[in-house]
């Protein structure tokens, strides 16, 4: 094997590429400060205890672990930054009120979400803290759409659903813990079979209501046969209520709406509405989010909380790319104060300028204008390329 092989769905990330996503990067960063969201950098190794507070065991297969050399304790490489954020809310910042803060930077998963997908993403996200109204959810859910539109997808399907349905009727029903996680696994696998055999003891009520959830996938319409068929529980009515606010809102901006009351994705620390973004023709999610009220506790200092996190390496591969830019060629010259004075008026301007170094071939440089002196004086004008 050659030893310059990288591990399967772990890459390079070239010159192109990383240039758009930088771009993405730095305007999404720039939309979400203007609304007041602030950027932290938590590190990239911590204590694997702390990586998976209040996640459950979510995070815990998906998570790289290390031997830490000074302590002797045993360290996680992130595979999510919702938890550390939701760390730096509670401890560092301990702010009283609410607080927006947003992040961008790389994580690692142990396995690859999908045979398409990286093991290495670039999440970029917001979170909001402090707030458990509805109003906070349609902030974050707006500034998601924001994002997306930003980086140029605009034709945008939007899943809508509710962890408080399926937490309502395990509750009322007084289902174990263990029979709990068993059906929150079947409902993932979308195994009807399996939800059937395993509700077969259940009152006929809750077995009712279980095996309706798989079937509550879609438009509208779905919310009024839920209220119909779902037991008439607060938990649920407030559920399918915020749904349907929701989704008004945000009908505008989205090009369709579903929903999915099956929907379990990150149940362990989900405590309300989740969502998940698609993009047309592809089936994996390209943004994810949701509320999660009760992480916080595992930090000591419970908050109201929601948020969303996407990864731009995939989102780099579903929107149209713009090509590397092109500079602009400098020559190589000597204690020249008005050519190195006019080198970086352009550089500030944010043009490319490349300058020549001694015997370099001029088709080695990436640019489509050179700096000539004319008349005296420097000047930027087009390189006339020779068709042959």
């Amino acid at each position: 094997m050659r030893n310059w092989l990288l591990p399967e769905y772990i890459e390079d990330v070239l010159p192109a590429e990383a240039f758009h996503i930088e771009t993405m990067r730095r305007r999404m960063i720039d939309l979400l400060m203007v609304h007041g969201y602030q950027q932290v950098s938590p590190p990239l190794l911590e204590y694997v205890e702390s990586l998976l507070s209040g996640s459950g065991s979510d995070m815990n297969l998906q998570m790289f672990k290390v031997i830490d050399q000074l302590s002797g304790r045993m360290m996680g490489l992130r595979a999510d930054m919702t938890p550390q954020v939701a760390r730096i809310d509670a401890h560092l910042l301990n702010c009283e009120g609410v607080t927006r803060l947003c992040y961008a930077n790389n994580v690692l998963h142990t396995v690859p979400s999908s045979l398409t997908q990286t093991r290495e993403p670039f999440q970029i996200g917001a979170e909001l803290y402090g707030h458990s109204g509805i109003e906070s959810d349609l902030e974050i859910q707006h500034l998601m759409l924001k994002c997306l539109a930003m980086a140029g997808l605009h034709q945008v399907h939007l899943d809508l659903g509710h962890v408080a349905v399926f937490r309502a009727i395990i509750k009322t029903a007084k289902i174990s813990l263990e029979m709990e996680t068993e059906l929150f696994a079947i409902l993932q696998a979308k195994d009807i079979a399996a939800l059937k055999e395993t509700c077969a003891g259940l009152k006929k009520s809750t077995r009712e209501s279980l095996l309706l959830l798989p079937e509550l996938y879609g438009d509208q319409k779905i919310l009024d046969e839920a209220r119909k068929r779902l037991p008439t529980h607060m938990d649920i009515l407030s559920a399918l209520n915020q749904l349907d606010m929701v989704s008004k809102e945000l009908k505008p901006a989205v090009s369709t709406i579903a929903f999915d009351l099956a929907d379990l994705r990150g149940y362990h620390y989900h405590s309300g509405m989740v969502f998940a973004a698609y993009a047309h023709d592809c089936s994996n999610a390209i943004a994810l989010g949701g509320r999660y009220d009760e992480i916080g506790k595992a930090f000591g200092r419970a908050r109201p909380a929601t948020g969303f996190s996407m990864d731009l390496r995939e989102l780099s591969r579903l929107v149209e790319r713009s090509p590397y830019p092109m500079g602009i060629r400098a020559p190589y010259k000597k204690k020249d104060k008005e050519l190195d004075l006019k080198i970086e008026q352009l550089r500030n301007d944010g043009q490319i300028v490349i300058t020549e170094l001694p015997e370099q071939p001029e088709n080695t440089l990436n640019c489509d204008r050179k700096i000539i002196k004319r008349e005296g004086e420097w000047i930027v004008e087009k390189i006339k390329f020779i068709d042959y």
